[in-house]
């Protein structure tokens, strides 16, 4: 038998069927009508102490019935001053170690114990300091990740961080100025292929470009996006004595057609795995320009209908692997942001300087206006002020009578102005000449076809 346990007399009660004395009275809807029904027996052998009936006279609940006559064998005793009635108490805090106590802090912190936990620890926080002041460390962390803001990370985190790395790195093998751009761009993309999953490698993308006075779409992978860099980046290769990375069989010198043949020789389409052969191309194209010495900056690339020096040749790669990057981040949902405004500017300029040639190219194809003739030595010839706006902006001036230098002396017929971006999406294709003016005065013949002309130096 428990004497002084609650527990234990409620488990002994229900054997013995005795009855306990009631607490307080509750309302009628607290009470417990069948167990105040059911007649009770006395145990053998007389009460106890703990075993006490309820005082003579007290009032009943509803329904509670008196034990019978009979029913018993001997007569209740009587309830005296020196029985005294035993009030119903709630249950005893539980009894825990100073460990379980220290261990159960976090979560009190975090108002996950039960309530006899949260009674136990508060009670142990009132005679135990260390653990009264770690309660208080929690409280003011628990409070640090209660926040308005959101605490997902901003998605544009890892390109701002690789940004200035990029920016502020030395690197082991200096790089020359004009193959910084190559080089920033060529990381840039690596980056983001690193961030995507093997099943996004095999995302659609749809390439575009700008042929025949119309655009042109293929439509391929973010794999086969990667095998038609590195096919190109083939045509560098060659320019410095490196292997072709489309191997030894005799393959075309135009880009569009080495893309077809590498696209052809890969079946089934290609996978995350052309990512290492394509860096490692970029890194050693980087690395044998930065030491090829003084005059391999001039060395010739040809492209098979036309050729660009080294430096003009690693720009214009530059490009293509920022516009080619921005079709797989748009495809696999990506942040991408734009090249840096001095990289930027120098696409631009590339682009402006060869302008004149694709103008003449379609004068003699019969796709834009007549060139003037000019009369007097020195005459200064026709030009359109291109004016960029923006992140890498600057001032151009196009020659239209002929393919000569864009610092040529000139006579701004027209003027075309355009957003920096806006105007590498229409030199990369991706938005047709009649949308991509912001604001046009002049000559409009002539802005049209420096607009056209910009549109046909796209390809695959």
């Amino acid at each position: 038998m428990n004497g002084g346990g609650r527990e234990g007399d409620r488990r002994d009660d229900e054997v013995r069927g005795a009855r306990r004395i009631p607490g307080p009275r509750g309302a009628v809807d607290d009470l417990d009508l069948e167990a105040m029904e059911r007649p009770v027996l006395p145990p053998p052998g007389g009460s106890t102490p703990d075993e006490a009936v309820p005082e003579q006279g007290a009032p009943e609940a509803d329904g509670d019935v008196a034990p019978e006559a009979d029913a018993v064998d001997e007569p209740e005793p009587a309830m005296t001053s020196a029985t005294p009635a035993t009030p119903a108490t709630p249950a005893a805090t539980p009894v825990l170690s100073h460990q379980v106590l220290k261990a159960l802090l976090g979560a009190w912190a975090l108002s996950a114990c039960s309530a006899e936990e949260t009674a136990a620890v508060e009670d142990h926080l009132t005679v135990c300091a260390p653990c009264a002041d770690e309660a208080l460390r929690l409280r003011d962390a628990v409070g640090l990740l209660h926040t308005d803001g959101s605490l997902d990370l901003d998605p544009t985190l890892r390109t701002r961080v690789m940004d200035g790395c990029l920016g502020r790195r030395p690197a082991r093998i200096p790089v020359p100025d004009w193959a910084t751009p190559y080089d920033a761009e060529t990381a840039r993309l690596d980056a983001l292929l690193r961030d995507i999953g093997d099943s996004e490698w095999h995302a659609p993308v749809r390439l575009q470009w700008f042929e025949d006075e119309r655009p042109a779409t293929r439509r391929t992978t973010v794999a086969g996006v990667i095998g038609h860099l590195m096919a190109v980046d083939g045509l560098v290769s060659a320019a410095l004595g490196l292997d072709d990375p489309l191997g030894r069989v005799e393959v075309p010198l135009s880009p569009a057609r080495r893309t077809e043949t590498y696209w052809a020789a890969t079946r089934p389409p290609a996978t995350r795995a052309v990512r290492e052969p394509w860096r490692d191309l970029t890194h050693e194209l980087i690395r044998t320009a930065s030491l090829g010495g003084r005059n391999v900056a001039e060395r010739s690339v040809s492209y098979g209908d036309f050729a660009l020096p080294l430096q003009d040749a690693l720009l214009d790669r530059a490009f293509e692997c920022w516009v080619h990057g921005t079709d797989i981040a748009e495809a696999v949902d990506y942040p991408y942001k734009p090249p840096s405004a001095a990289h930027l500017h120098r696409m631009i300029d590339l682009a402006a300087r060869l302008l004149p040639a694709a103008l003449a190219g379609r004068r003699s194809a019969g796709l834009a206006g007549p060139a003037k003739e000019l009369v007097a030595p020195g005459e200064p010839g026709r030009s359109v002020h291109l004016e960029v706006e923006g992140h890498g902006g600057g001032d151009w001036y196009i020659p239209l009578d002929s393919p000569a230098a864009v610092g040529s002396p000139h006579r701004a017929v027209a003027q075309v102005a355009l957003d920096g971006v806006e105007f590498c999406q229409l030199v990369a294709g991706h938005i047709s000449p009649v949308e991509a003016a912001a604001g046009q005065e002049g000559d409009r013949e002539a802005i049209r076809d420096v607009l056209f002309a910009s549109a046909s130096l796209s390809r695959l």
